[in-house]
């Protein structure tokens, strides 16, 4: 399709989000659901943060999994397949949810589809995907918007990161580089 162009992709770029229900159990069961569907090859540590935008409601769990590159089309397919599993539903824009699966980035792939925009169009304004996404790939760069590691500094810089806490555990042994151990790190 016109504008959905994979150039050279080393990996797609997924963010996961949940705050109802069994926070960990969800995410944990998206990234097998995903590792099944796509291959996933690294998961971040996860974060807790306040919810952006929407109803007043819990704070999520969020996370950053890279898996093997693919198109738009067929990264949609497999987030909603996920959260579908996961019962999500989709009542409230930015309300809560048991699992939201976003596709953030594809290498260099834009896709101008409404269904599917890539690079996601707010993903370089959110804390909670910059920060763990760094966390998995020190040398990310965000299409139209630059390299991962100075948007988390204007971010850090702006006071942005406040109210961002990086929790102790893993989704599963796919732990960011440099780090091993089943504990997670602290941040």
């Amino acid at each position: 399709m016109a504008g959905d162009r994979m150039t050279g992709a080393a990996h797609a770029v997924l963010a996961l989000g949940s705050n109802l229900g069994d926070r960990w159990a969800l995410l944990r069961a998206a990234v097998r659901q995903l590792d099944d569907l796509l291959g996933v090859t690294a998961c971040s540590p996860v974060y807790e943060t306040a919810p952006v935008g929407g109803p007043q409601q819990d704070d999520y769990l969020n996370a950053i999994v890279l898996a093997a590159p693919a198109s738009a089309r067929e990264l949609l397919t497999a987030a909603r397949a996920v959260e579908e599993r996961a019962r999500r539903t989709r009542t409230v824009r930015w309300g809560p949810r048991t699992l939201d699966v976003d596709v953030i980035a594809v290498g260099a792939l834009r896709s101008d589809d409404p269904e599917i925009l890539i690079p996601h169009p707010r993903a370089h304004l959110r804390a909670f995907v910059c920060v763990p996404w760094l966390d998995v790939d020190p040398e990310a760069t965000l299409p139209g918007h630059g390299r991962v590691a100075d948007l988390v500094a204007r971010m850090t810089d702006a006071g942005e990161l406040v109210g961002l806490r990086r929790i102790a555990g893993r989704l599963r042994d796919c732990a960011p580089a440099g780090e091993t151990g089943e504990g997670g790190a602290s941040a």
